[in-house]
C-alpha cells in the first residue's frame, strides 16, 4: 500500500492502545474487508505529528483482491481519517515493507514569515526570521556519508547502531503560496528516531547565525547528544517516498 496522510490528528503511525495512529486506522479498516486483527507493517514509523506523501505498508490477506477494488475499499472505510491508500499492489509472500526498502526519503518545509501561519498551520515550521541557505549548505555538508549520529538521535532511539549514511541533503529556497520556504530534502537508507528532526533544527541555527557552519562537525564528531541543536517540531515534516529493488509502485 502507498499511503498518503495528515499526521496532526494521530500519535504516530504506530498503533497504541489509548490513542489515535495511522496504523490503527488503517488496520481497522481492513477488518472491515475481512472480519479478523490485523497486523501491518511500515518502512517507517513516523513520530506524532509527522505526515506521510510516500509511506509504504503491507498486508497479508486471506482472500484474493484485486488491487484497485482493495484500495478503493480501504479508502471508503478509512473515512472521515485523513488518510488515503494512493495504489496497492500484490507482492511476493517474503516481500516486507521494511526490511525490503532500500532508501527513504523525507521532506521538511520550513516557513520563514513574521505573521503566524494560518491556511499552512500543522504543516509547515514557520521561523519568523531570513536564514542564510549557503551557511546550512556548507553545515550539512559535514553530515553526509558514514557517521556516528548519536548527536542527532532521540534517547529513546532503538536501533541498535547509531552508524547511519546520509547519500543526500538537498537545501533549496522556494517561493510558496504562503510566503518563502526553506526545504530539507534528505535521503539514506534508514534514518534514527528523530534525527531529521535533529538535524533541521540545528541547521536552523546555522542559517540565522546562532551557530556557525563548522560546528556541526564539532556536535557531530562529540557523538554526544547535548551536543545537538535544538530539535524542530514534527510541523513541515513528510516522508515522501521508499525505494524498493522491484520499484514496486512504478
Amino acid at each position: 500500500m502507498l499511503v498518503e496522510y495528515d499526521g496532526r490528528p494521530f500519535a504516530g503511525w504506530q498503533r497504541q492502545a489509548d490513542q489515535p495512529s495511522v496504523q490503527g486506522a488503517i488496520e481497522a479498516a481492513l477488518a472491515r474487508l475481512e472480519k479478523r486483527e490485523h497486523t501491518i507493517a511500515a518502512a517507517g514509523r513516523t513520530d506524532a505529528g509527522v505526515h506521510g506523501r510516500g509511506q509504504v505498508a503491507h498486508c497479508d490477506m486471506e482472500k484474493t483482491w484485486d488491487p484497485f477494488r482493495l484500495s478503493e475499499a480501504l479508502n471508503y472505510h478509512l473515512k472521515p481519517n485523513p488518510v488515503a491508500i494512493l495504489k496497492c499492489v500484490a507482492v511476493s509472500d517474503d516481500w516486507h515493507a521494511r526490511f525490503s526498502a532500500t532508501e527513504r526519503r523525507y521532506l521538511f518545509r520550513l516557513l520563514t514569515r513574521r505573521a503566524p501561519s494560518t491556511l499552512e498551520a500543522g504543516q509547515v515550521w514557520r521561523v519568523n526570521h531570513d536564514l542564510d541557505v549557503e551557511a546550512m549548505r556548507e553545515g550539512a555538508q559535514h553530515l553526509i556519508g558514514l557517521h556516528d549520529f548519536t548527536t542527532f538521535r532521540s534517547t529513546m532511539c532503538q536501533s541498535n547502531s547509531p552508524v547511519k549514511t546520509i547519500d543526500e541533503i538537498q537545501i533549496d529556497k522556494v517561493e510558496g503560496l504562503a510566503g518563502t520556504e526553506i526545504q530539507f530534502r534528505l535521503r539514506a537508507r534508514s534514518f534514527l528516531h528523530n534525527q531529521v528532526r535533529s538535524i533541521v533544527g540545528t541547521l536552523e541555527r546555522v542559517g540565522a547565525g546562532a551557530w556557525a557552519p563548522e560546528r556541526v562537525k564539532t556536535a557531530l564528531e562529540a557523538a554526544d547528544r547535548a551536543a545537538c541543536g535544538p530539535v524542530c517540531p514534527p510541523d513541515g515534516l513528510y516522508l515522501t517516498g521508499v525505494s524498493y529493488p522491484d520499484r514496486p509502485f512504478d
